[in-house]
């Protein structure tokens, strides 16, 4: 291919701002090239909470959306993932003190599914009947929350503390904690996805049945 005709498919195509969803304040994440606007759909994007609300002490919280949607020259996000990074998970742990962790999956209030993993660090070494209590605890607190919550509630309270806050509320009376983190929250489906699951799982269920 000769440079220019290398130059003429350079300048073909364009700069897309990429914007923060609308829980974000629309926030400019970056920009992105792409020659046709259909070629940005899915594209994914890393920031932190710091670089979203210009506090530094939110750096150790990662966020991932993903392009969704086009305008005429800007790109529109969705929220793909809340992780906490590696290196602030270690600064936690204690020698001598227990980690507790949970995998839970809920079905938020508007039916969009998605996993969260909470994790609680005790000041001094728990036995094992009090990791599963507060191992229940945090699963019967997630559950219970994103039932009576919309998605973007529910990812309210997981990026400002709240939904950490709420189990570490209760499970400092089984033992006493040091710290409760949501370490990461990730969507797994929206609304549309999970209904046309269950429509297939009803389907085989009554196949399975007639024979």
């Amino acid at each position: 291919m000769s440079e220019r005709s290398v130059s003429k498919k350079s300048q073909e195509k364009r700069w897309y701002t990429v914007l923060a969803p609308e829980q974000f304040d629309r926030e400019e994440l970056g920009t992105t090239p792409a020659d046709e606007p259909d070629k940005v759909l899915g594209r994914t994007i890393e920031t932190t909470l710091g670089e979203l609300t210009n506090n530094a002490s939110e750096n150790n919280t990662k966020l991932t959306f993903k392009i969704n949607d086009v305008g005429s020259d800007s790109t529109y996000t969705e929220f793909v993932r809340h992780e906490l990074t590696r290196d602030y998970l270690r600064s936690l742990v204690r020698r001598g003190a227990s980690k507790v962790e949970a995998y839970i999956t809920v079905l938020t209030s508007d039916d969009y599914r998605v996993q969260i993993q909470p994790v609680a660090f005790t000041t001094k070494k728990a036995d094992h009947s009090q990791e599963k209590a507060i191992r229940r605890t945090m699963i019967d607190i997630v559950q219970e929350t994103a039932q009576e919550h919309t998605f973007q509630d529910l990812l309210d309270g997981v990026v400002e503390g709240r939904l950490s806050s709420a189990i570490y509320g209760e499970a400092k009376t089984i033992y006493p904690l040091r710290r409760v983190e949501i370490q990461k929250a990730t969507l797994e489906a929206h609304p549309e996805e999970v209904a046309e699951e269950e429509e297939t799982s009803v389907d085989v269920d009554e196949e399975e049945a007639e024979v």
